[in-house]
């Protein structure tokens, strides 16, 4: 639903401040769509009764990663994508993009979390895993759900001008460009070594000490295992080395400490950096904000 709403919802406003764009929603066969939410969408066009368009935006779905795209649909948005001058996905809507073919030797992104699935699916495309949005000429895609709004945004400045889109950003009260990629709101340790492997008792142990002392040879033997050993199973099942998973349990367990309040010293301590410039090269390097940057954007406001 947001896909939808929020890029709209930047576009209308747009014509509050001057700007004079005409919204349709369309769908392959002109019927009305069910959003993720349960409510109903309204449709003005089936998608082949436009017959040109300055922009064409392409919505996202949860299943669209995960199942068989509709081949009406891919092959209503490869026509449409030759009657407008730019077209742009949200969210998961560059996995459409790209069954059409329309992505092949472009750089693009989409969710975080179904970042590494676009990839594997499509390796003719360049995929920028943490870009909130990314143009590639007259194709533009945009990470997650509320990043349809920072491309929306970014249209409509390059339609208008910096004045009147921030304007607009002030109005909806959102960044016109917030600090940082998509990184930042996503899960670093996603995949988990199978049961049976020796690397399970290893992998447990980081994430319920994460300060401990996890080196090498500390988790080799823990493992029962060579150094050489451990190191090949955390390639071949986890796809990165001990340090790095290690690092990244730690950024995990700091960007927790942060959401829980803590200091950005105390979350030094707690997660295994030890000092406060060390959690910060860390944070800059994965998320691509320090973490009092962080902190004061994640954070829970407390009530008194």
């Amino acid at each position: 639903m947001l896909d939808v709403a929020g890029a709209g919802e930047v576009f209308a406003e747009a014509n509050r401040f001057g700007a004079d764009y005409r919204l349709k929603v369309a769908s392959v066969d002109g019927s009305d769509v069910i959003t993720s939410i349960g409510t109903r969408l309204g449709v003005t066009d089936a998608i082949s009764a436009i017959e040109s368009a300055d922009t064409v935006l392409v919505a996202g779905s949860d299943h669209l990663p995960r199942r068989p795209i509709d081949p009406a649909l891919v092959e209503a948005v490869r026509s449409v994508a030759g009657r407008t001058k730019r077209l742009a996905s949200i969210c998961t809507g560059s996995f459409i993009l790209a069954q059409a073919g329309l992505l092949n030797g472009r750089r693009a992104t989409t969710h975080w979390h179904d970042v590494r699935l676009f990839a594997r699916a499509f390796p003719q495309i360049s995929v920028e895993p943490d870009a909130i949005f990314v143009r590639d000429g007259d194709i533009f895609t945009s990470a997650g759900i509320s990043a349809g709004i920072d491309l929306a945004l970014a249209l409509v400045e390059a339609d208008h001008g910096t004045d009147l889109v921030r304007a607009v950003a002030r109005w909806l009260v959102v960044y016109l460009k917030r600090a940082g990629g998509q990184s930042q709101f996503s899960v670093l340790v996603e995949a988990d070594p199978p049961p049976e492997s020796p690397l399970r008792k290893v992998t447990d142990a980081i994430s319920a000490d994460p300060a401990a002392n996890h080196s090498v040879n500390s988790l080799a033997a823990r493992a029962s295992l060579s150094t050489r050993q451990l190191t090949r199973l955390f390639q071949s099942e986890l796809g990165t080395t001990p340090a790095r998973y290690v690092e990244l349990v730690r950024v995990d367990a700091a960007r927790a400490a942060l959401d829980a309040g803590r200091t950005v010293a105390d979350t030094a301590r707690l997660s295994g950096f030890g000092s406060a410039e060390s959690l910060r090269r860390v944070f800059v390097d994965h998320l691509g904000v320090s973490p009092k940057a962080y902190r004061e954007r994640f954070r829970t406001a407390s009530r008194g």
